[in-house]
């Protein structure tokens, strides 16, 4: 089902969206960057695409995304506290808790 989920940052939203073949808006996630920060505050997937692993493919992308720029990351959201803890991959990504 991943091949049919496309993941873009649509900055001018500051949100990661995820569509489908048809350019449906399955989910998204909305962060906020500040300087060599980049925070996620809510994911959410639409109620006609959950259990299509569309949140998962969007946080993926998001924090490959985050790691090609050079960005430490803030998971304010649940479910990214939930994702990071289940993907040590990313774990070198997230900022010390102050």
């Amino acid at each position: 089902m991943e091949n049919d989920i496309t993941v873009v940052d649509a900055k001018d939203h500051s949100r990661y969206e995820a569509h489908d073949a048809d350019g449906t808006l399955m989910g998204f996630v909305d962060y906020r960057l500040q300087p060599g920060v980049i925070i996620f505050r809510h994911a959410e997937t639409l109620p006609e695409f959950r259990g299509r692993g569309v949140a998962g493919t969007i946080a993926a992308k998001s924090l490959d995304d985050a790691r090609a720029l050079g960005l430490r990351v803030k998971p304010a959201c649940p479910f990214y506290q939930d994702y990071l803890a289940g993907h040590t991959e990313y774990a070198d990504l997230v900022e010390a808790a102050r």
